[in-house]
């Protein structure tokens, strides 16, 4: 018994003796350096453990910190102290980084921490000085590309960068970046029929070895590149992909700013050219007509940053910029009067008919009794007027048509994209064709509609007022189940609901509608007094 005690306690002062080798150990690992503690963090298989201890080391840091703070402020409050705290924060500000983005930063954890070191080895100089290297050491590990939204990528490089045109190339210093990025700079990046139209940009750091291309063309101002191909022609399209998202990219330079078009259509680029010589004080460059031309820019953003269908997201946007702001743009560039639809106090404008803009269509989804809709309305005093605008419009003429409207209706359609010019206040009426398509017709002008301050209706055509009525019987899944339909994709969606479908509806119900669209005018309160 007493052989069995010994061997027991010779054991346990073995196991003792070992946990204190292995304390040992740890101590040893833990002033190894930052470095090495990163790799410790990283070496766990599973996600589950790493985020635990990724969560001790950042809990524990952050105490320090705090407490180092208060020690700072009691013992080292002079200015000319050494600011033992910035050498901590910087440290705390490099381990966070790595332990969030450990992918981004490969390859490149040796030029951060020669930043790091320049940082340490003149902290306690002055705060100013560790202020600027904090603001460079921020700059370092920010993505030179980065997604704004799941339809756009925007790619923004300062200092000396090059951008030639005829090869789709912007060069930078290796300084600002050694990672190549390859990007399209139209905000429908999903969208491969799009993008078809599209050719592709290299954002591209030059090598020490390789020089950067010499300048022909010397440019004070930044640069925005983008491309207008996609859909263009499709006035949807033109607004909601190309000149939305420019007006979110580029107001904040306040027309000190130079274009650079890719994909350029001479007839795009005169057609709304009121509205590019609104943001920028320059001739835009035409990339793929600027031959063998660098030209030399203090900043480039290329890509164009997107919130949302037809829409400005206010929080998003650094400058708080919201959909008032670029209808306020368009008033400007196209001349139009009417802020609001509201009347002025003098009596002919009390008695003015209100008046009604009907958006015509010719090849789908017409108004078979386009007429007798017109009839109608004037019965109930509008001043109604029929247009049907194409590619060939004269944007800037029906724009001041869409602006004097008080009502404006039309069947889900690119057309409808006319409602920017509407006035704050005026009516807008969607015909919803059949075939549950509420989500879309809500997603693409609903929504937007009442960001522009408009008041919304909807007119939902029932099986009756449809020519697919004429061409499959009542119990066919057009009819009975739609899901169905939009099941087999966008393609049969859009051929059997937008394109094989012809309209018209019952101007009694409509009446009721137009009634509505009328009270809720100051001219209809006007008229019942």
């Amino acid at each position: 018994m007493n052989d069995l005690g010994t061997q027991k306690s010779q054991l346990a002062s073995i196991k003792e003796n070992r946990g204190e080798v292995e304390g040992q150990g740890r101590i040893a690992r833990d002033q190894e350096g930052e470095g090495e503690e990163m790799k410790t963090v990283r070496s766990y298989p599973r996600s589950e453990p790493r985020r635990v201890v990724n969560g001790l080391i950042i809990g524990s840091m952050v105490l320090s910190l705090c407490i180092l703070s208060l020690i700072r402020g009691r013992y080292c409050s002079s200015p000319f102290a050494p600011s033992y705290f910035s050498l901590f924060f910087v440290r705390i500000m490099n381990l966070l980084f790595l332990i969030k983005y450990p992918d981004s930063v490969a390859g490149k954890s040796q030029d951060l921490s020669d930043r790091s070191r320049r940082l340490v080895s003149i902290a306690g100089e002055d705060d100013e000085g560790n202020r600027v290297l904090l603001e460079e050491l921020r700059e370092a590990k920010r993505p030179m590309c980065a997604e704004t939204n799941r339809r756009s990528d925007v790619c923004e490089a300062s200092g000396d960068v090059r951008v030639r045109g005829s090869s789709q190339t912007i060069f930078v210093s290796p300084d600002l970046t050694n990672q190549e990025w390859k990007m399209k700079p139209y905000a429908r990046k999903h969208d491969q029929r799009a993008l078809a139209n599209v050719k592709e940009w290299t954002v591209k750091p030059v090598s020490g070895q390789t020089p950067l291309p010499a300048c022909t063309d010397n440019h004070t101002v930044p640069a925005v590149v983008f491309s207008i191909g996609g859909y263009a022609g499709n006035l949807f399209h033109d607004f909601t992909d190309v000149l939305v998202p420019l007006f979110l990219t580029a107001r904040r330079f306040r027309g000190e700013v130079q274009f650079v078009v890719a994909d350029a259509r001479a007839w795009w680029l005169s057609k709304f050219s009121p509205v590019l010589r609104k943001l920028s004080n320059y001739e835009i460059v035409d990339a793929d007509a600027d031959e063998d031309a660098v030209r030399c820019f203090p900043t480039v953003v290329a890509g164009l940053t997107f919130h949302k269908e037809l829409g400005v997201d206010s929080t998003q946007s650094p400058t708080g910029y919201a959909m008032a702001d670029f209808k306020a743009m368009l008033r400007e560039a196209y001349g139009l009067e009417r802020e609001a639809a509201d009347v002025a106090d003098d009596k002919w404008d009390i008695r003015r008919k209100p008046r009604l803009l009907i958006i015509s269509r010719m090849v789908s989804r017409v108004f078979l009794n386009e007429r007798g809709m017109s009839d109608m309305a004037m019965s109930l005093g509008f001043d109604v007027r029929v247009a049907d605008p194409d590619v060939a419009t004269d944007i800037g003429k029906f724009a001041r048509l869409v602006n004097s409207a008080d009502v404006l209706i039309g069947v889900h359609g690119a057309g409808l994209a006319n409602i920017v010019f509407l006035p704050r206040g005026a009516v807008f009426i969607q015909v919803v064709p059949i075939g549950k398509l509420d989500w879309l017709t809500k997603n693409t002008f609903e929504n937007p509609s009442l960001e522009m301050e408009l008041k919304y209706l909807s007119y939902q055509i029932q099986a009756d007022e449809s020519t697919l009525s004429d061409q499959y019987p009542k119990d066919h899944p057009v009819f009975t189940d739609p899901q169905s339909i939009h099941k087999k994709g966008w393609d049969e969606l859009s051929r059997v609901y937008l394109e094989n479908q012809n309209l018209k509806p019952h101007l009694s119900r409509l009446r009721l509608t137009l009634l509505e669209a009328l009270n809720i005018l100051p001219h209809g309160r006007a008229m019942a007094q």
